[in-house]
């Protein structure tokens, strides 16, 4: 009989901030490598069913599994080591393994702060976790399978890394009928895929590169669309999103995903992200014909010496082209800024700020305040140099601040990023505009700056953010 494998979604730490529930690719992709090599498997995501602890050891007392697979980000670390704990506890035969982005740089400290945590599986999971379960089910030694770290005679054990996966074509599409799709899409209606991995830019504060390389690999334009027309006739699939790092790499590969796309007769919207500096107008144009109806950048800052110690590698008047492409064709613009790198002053967060609103009048900007991840130089930055006030993992939401530098305090980036949507709403130009789209998005904008209006002037703001339109 084969063996029975349960992977898990933690719960979020807090019900602060919780994002919609989706279906998280990764956990996905093991669970369809290991079904399509005759595994039984099944998925307790504990953000989609809004699962406590407590719930989830009444799950996963209904089961048998042989193996846990728990994934992680920074932010649920500390909830994946209590769902590894539970899962031992209730099943102490079971092989309790852990993986995902944080994991993968926080492998020995995983280790040695939990017990009752058996593996750690950096990067890529699919081929490690499969052979994990292979060797289990043939009763052999794990502590030399390629990408994982374990213990082995009280001794903690890191193993080579495994290569990356080269043929991305070769993996299944990702095992979303494990999940409740219904309960899911009653949130948002949407379906997120990835095209590629890998990132050939190497910014001072993404984990994204580190954990899956810089060498760009990609999944065939053909592969790519059976997955949409596979999800369009299955499910009624209407509504992507792509969540490559860098979806524009190759633009030949995206005109032809835009194309077969088109072949098919697929009326889908779809969204994407890319760099500035990875579009033209000609492209941009093309993929709005196949059905792109947004593009997500990494404006960050709209200042070049930022960019230039971000490592970002773009330049400002590129990403004002870039959003200036976006608005004549009608695309929506989804600006994603990060208030707080080292060396940010009230001064340039507010020149950001501005410049936001220059280049997406219309559409708000996803802000979010810089957090030193770890396996980041911008982690390591922080720490020497003695800048890390938090380090509680519950609290790197990219919303809390969670280091202060001697130009910018930590309660500078509190105040500045809450102003910073104040600031955005309060715009008389914006709610102008919403107007000029019909009543009801007027009315609907009115209320929101109303409602930011009282907040800012509740809390002081409003002649802060006054102020700083002057003087910044």
């Amino acid at each position: 009989m084969k063996l029975h494998v349960t992977l898990v979604n933690p719960p979020y730490p807090s019900e602060r901030l919780q994002h919609l529930p989706i279906i998280p690719l990764g956990l996905g992709y093991l669970a369809a490598v290991l079904e399509k090599n005759g595994y039984e498997v099944d998925v307790i995501d504990c953000q989609a069913l809004k699962l406590s602890h407590e719930n989830f050891k009444k799950e996963i007392e209904k089961r048998q599994p042989n193996l846990v697979g728990i994934t992680s980000t920074t932010r649920t670390y500390k909830s994946a080591l209590k769902i590894a704990k539970i899962a031992k506890e209730v099943h102490p035969e079971c092989l309790t393994v852990l993986g995902g982005p944080h994991v993968t740089f926080w492998d020995e400290n995983a280790l040695q702060e939990c017990p009752h945590l058996d593996v750690v599986v950096r990067r890529e999971g699919e081929y490690t976790l499969l052979e994990l379960v292979q060797r289990l089910e043939s009763g052999k030694k794990y502590y030399d399978v390629l990408g994982t770290t374990c213990r082995k005679n009280g001794k903690i054990v890191k193993n080579p890394d495994r290569p990356y996966i080269e043929n991305l074509d070769d993996l299944p599409f990702p095992a979303r009928h494990l999940w409740p799709l219904e309960h899911i899409r009653k949130y948002e209606d949407m379906f997120y895929l990835i095209s590629s991995r890998g990132c050939p830019y190497w910014c001072e504060f993404c984990a994204a590169v580190r954990m899956f390389g810089r060498i760009y690999r990609v999944r065939s334009p053909k592969n790519v669309v059976d997955e949409i027309e596979f999800l369009h006739k299955t499910y009624g699939a209407q509504h992507f999103s792509f969540c490559d790092d860098v979806f524009t790499v190759d633009p030949h590969r995206t005109e032809e995903i835009c194309k077969e796309i088109r072949k098919r007769g697929l009326r889908i919207k779809w969204g994407c992200g890319t760099r500035v500096d990875l579009v033209s107008k000609e492209l941009l144009t093309k993929m709005k014909d196949a059905g792109c109806v947004s593009v997500w950048f990494g404006v960050e800052t709209g200042l070049q010496e930022v960019l230039d110690d971000m490592n970002k590698g773009i330049l400002v008047a590129q990403t004002e082209k870039a959003f200036g492409w976006l608005r004549e064709l009608g695309l929506r613009p989804v600006p994603n800024i990060l208030l707080g790198f080292p060396g940010e002053t009230k001064r340039t967060a507010w020149r950001t700020i501005k410049f936001a609103e220059k280049i997406s009048p219309e559409e708000v900007s996803f802000y979010n305040i810089a957090t030193p991840l770890p396996g980041t130089p911008m982690y390591e930055l922080v720490r020497q140099k003695g800048w890390l006030r938090v380090t509680d993992f519950d609290k790197y939401d990219c919303t809390t601040p969670i280091f202060e530098t001697p130009t910018f305090s930590m309660e500078d980036q509190r105040k500045i990023y809450e102003q910073a949507f104040q600031s955005f709403y309060l715009r008389p130009t914006y709610v102008i505009h919403m107007f000029s789209k019909g009543y009801t998005h007027g009315i609907s904008a009115f209320r929101k700056a109303l409602s930011h209006l009282i907040k800012a002037i509740k809390s002081g703001n409003l002649i802060e953010i006054m102020r700083a339109k002057i003087l910044y």
